[in-house]
């Protein structure tokens, strides 16, 4: 059945998201869709500007195959494959649906670290992150829907709704707030259970809105390497590499993640002893989609949260780049709207935001549906 929100979103990911333009080529690369439509929709409109698209259609269950059975050497070579592929491409969509989502629980934690070194990094990391125009996003499964604790029609509903938002007018209404976190050096963040001090002076300072997310609502850049100083509590669930952590608890000394705690602290610091890199932390981000309100395991989604911002041990961006390298990426959330417990934020001393609202009256556009 034809749809027409998927006309939207295509049109979105061509035209506003990767801006193709003739020629270009585009790898459209497809994670447990449950239908064809948009991969479809994509490669018409890809075509019928001028591009050229190639597909890639995986299975996560293949995949976990994959990565238990791994080595050093097949797991290098497929590395070696997609990077050379990626390195002839222009842009990429990146699309995952999920018919389980737990589907890499069992995944040994070695193999995944092999998967993310030799595999992963070298393709997305050094490849499609720096040199491709890239947008990545979720597609709505019953899967999705369950962990939004809503009814699969009701969270299609939401999902294009979220997805297809005004990212021109997000682009203008996060104007101010670039402009404040360019003009900052010191950041103070307070919430129950979190204390945490660090710099972003000198680092630049990216507002998204929809050309490498979708959904998409933040401004993000990085805490100075070694200026991170406190505690901080997350109070947002996250699901990593299949496994789900709560209760996250880092402590920092001058930039680096010296305790952590979680209901798997274990498997936690493992992560965090990946590489070096892994216990200092890559980004920092304000979430400002005021459509989003409540986490459901899925970061896309859950670092946009009204009120939230998003604390990210691993790998710097290079648009935003604190210095920071890692095979980790992991985008932590922590809310602070009144319903997860408040708290306040300030630039320089002056407060910034409090329970999630932001205070000055250039930033007021930011607090609309919350």
């Amino acid at each position: 059945m034809h749809d027409a929100r998927i006309d939207r979103l295509a049109d979105i990911l061509i035209d506003h998201s990767c801006r193709l333009a003739p020629g270009e080529k585009v790898l459209i690369e497809a994670f447990d869709l449950p239908e064809t439509n948009l991969v479809v929709r994509l490669v018409e409109l890809a075509s019928a500007r001028g591009a050229q698209p190639f597909v890639s259609w995986k299975s996560n269950e293949v995949l976990r195959a994959l990565y238990r059975s791994g080595t050093v050497d097949n797991l290098g070579l497929a590395g070696e494959f997609e990077q050379t592929r990626m390195e002839a491409m222009d842009a990429y969509i990146g699309i995952r649906g999920a018919t389980n989502s737990s589907q890499f629980v069992d995944v040994p934690q070695t193999q995944m670290e092999l998967y993310q070194k030799h595999w992963w990094h070298v393709v997305h990391s050094q490849v499609r992150v720096p040199h491709t125009k890239w947008v990545v996003l979720r597609y709505p499964t019953a899967s999705m829907a369950q962990a939004a604790d809503m009814s699969t029609p009701a969270f299609e509903d939401f999902y294009f709704d979220v997805c297809t938002a005004d990212y021109a007018q997000m682009a203008k209404d996060q104007e101010p707030l670039v402009a404040r976190m360019d003009a900052t050096d010191q950041v103070r963040i307070v919430s129950p259970g979190t204390d945490l001090t660090f710099s972003i002076q000198g680092i630049p300072v990216r507002p998204c809105h929809g050309q490498r997310n979708i959904p998409d609502g933040e401004v993000f850049t990085a805490p100075v390497r070694d200026s991170v100083n406190g505690v901080i509590r997350y109070n947002t669930a996250s699901r990593y590499q299949g496994t789900v952590f709560q209760d996250i608890e880092f402590t920092f000394r001058d930039g680096k993640i010296v305790e952590a705690k979680a209901n798997e602290t274990e498997k936690l610091n493992t992560i965090l002893d990946s590489d070096e890199g892994a216990r200092y932390i890559g980004e920092w981000a304000i979430g400002c989609n005021n459509r989003v309100r409540h986490p459901m395991l899925d970061t896309l989604f859950d670092e946009k949260i009204g009120g939230s911002f998003h604390f990210t041990p691993g790998q710097a961006y290079e648009d935003a780049d604190n210095g920071n390298r890692s095979c980790v990426h992991w985008d932590l959330v922590l809310i602070q709207r009144p319903d997860y417990g408040g708290g306040k934020m300030w630039f320089d001393g002056e407060l910034i935001r409090q329970d999630g609202r932001f205070v000055p009256d250039d930033l007021q556009r930011l607090n609309e549906g919350l």
